[in-house]
């Protein structure tokens, strides 16, 4: 199997999360704009007086930046041991389609509980991801 394809997902998640990325000043404009927060408000992060939907796509971009890193971590594993194979490669998109769902809800209509068994079944496909390379 070609290596190289471990970097699909990888380059997919990296998408997601600079869109992500993308959507913390549009909603902090548009916020600013209808007058529901100030400049202050930010000053030193985001304050309490920073409504949800202004203060949830800078949440979700930190859940793309902490355990996401096993994922690219590991996805450089098998890379440069030369290791992935079918299996490997179905966890590493299982990862990434459940990260975007886990967003999707996390930006939407943030259902905690579903929100809550995405972001568990992700972490175990990535226990799954890690484990698989050490098999």
């Amino acid at each position: 199997m070609p290596q190289e394809l471990i970097f699909a997902p990888m380059g997919a998640l990296a998408l997601l999360t600079f869109l992500v990325l993308g959507l913390i000043p549009v909603r902090r404009f548009r916020a600013a704009f209808a007058g529901r927060v100030t400049r202050d408000d930010f000053r030193f992060g985001e304050s309490p007086a920073v409504p949800g939907d202004v203060s949830i796509p800078n949440r979700n971009l930190m859940n793309l930046l902490e355990l996401p890193v096993l994922f690219y971590v590991a996805g450089l594993m098998y890379f440069v041991a030369g290791r992935l194979d079918q299996a490997a490669l179905v966890l590493a998109w299982a990862y990434v389609a459940l990260r975007v769902v886990h967003s999707a809800v996390h930006l939407t209509y943030n259902n905690v509980l579903h929100r809550l068994i995405v972001y568990a079944v992700s972490n175990g496909v990535l226990m799954a991801f890690w484990l698989l390379f050490f098999a």
